[in-house]
Formats: C-alpha cells, sequence, structure tokens
C-alpha cells in the first residue's frame, strides 16, 4: 500500500499460504479510508450479464468492474486488503484462477483472500462474484 499514513503488515502465523499468493491476515494501521465493495460479476455497463459459461470472460469482467469501483473511490487494486471470490465451481475457477492472479500479481496484491463455492450465484448464468475490501488515503 502506497498510503504515507498507513502501516500494513502481514500476519501469517504460517507460511504456506504467501505460496500460494495469499495472506492468512493483513493488520491496517493508521487507515484513513477503507471502502467495502459488493460482489462483482461480468455485468456490462447496462447491467446485462455477458460471458455466459465462459469462466475466464467472466473473471477479467469481474476484475474490471472491481476495478472500475475502486478507482471511482480514488484507490486501484493494489489497495486490496481483502478478497471473497464465489463461483458455481471451484474446479473450473481453479482452472482459470491465473486470469485473476495476473491481474493482481500486475499489481503487487496479496490480499486475505477467501474462495467459496455456492449452489448458484443472483444472476442466472453468472459463474463467479468477486466481493473486496480496500484501504487506503
Amino acid at each position: 500500500m502506497n498510503a504515507i499514513n498507513t502501516q500494513r503488515t502481514a500476519i501469517n502465523p504460517v507460511q504456506w499460504s504467501t505460496a500460494l499468493g495469499f495472506q492468512q491476515g493483513i493488520l491496517l494501521q493508521g487507515a484513513l479510508r477503507t471502502l467495502f465493495i459488493s460482489g462483482q460479476t461480468a455485468m456490462t455497463p447496462e447491467g446485462a450479464p455477458a460471458h455466459e459459461g465462459d469462466m475466464a470472460g467472466q473473471l477479467a469482467l469481474s476484475l474490471d468492474n472491481l476495478e472500475g469501483v475502486l478507482a471511482a473511490a480514488g484507490l486501484g487494486l493494489e489497495h486490496l486488503v481483502k478478497t471473497t471470490v464465489f463461483t458455481t465451481d471451484v474446479e473450473l475457477l481453479l482452472h482459470h484462477y491465473g486470469v485473476l492472479a495476473e491481474r493482481f500479481g500486475r499489481a503487487g496484491v496479496v490480499a486475505a483472500t477467501t474462495m467459496v463455492q455456492v449452489s448458484r450465484l443472483a444472476v442466472p448464468g453468472q459463474l463467479v462474484e468477486i466481493e473486496a475490501i480496500a484501504a487506503g488515503e
């Protein structure tokens, strides 16, 4: 995190998670702003679902939408401290997880992360939804 008055400390009593690209916990001290982001899915700006049956396409558009919310608050992916990835198919998500990992890696994101398989998401045809918390000045 590039905020002057914010200290970000990774909390990892065990180390295996860092090899997988996530932290067990993140302690923020001095954060001035916290943004709680609703689940972002593969929806067009007009509110229509996109990329039906295409996990990679849905991940990419979900990330675009997540970045749009962050940008509207004057933040970026590098400010993420917690993400929850909901999916209807964990195996399929893991097969395409590189889409998310590459984007987060480029931004230097190593957030506390949870992945959850659900029977369905709110919008029929959606395979993935990304909820997040970001913090920064």
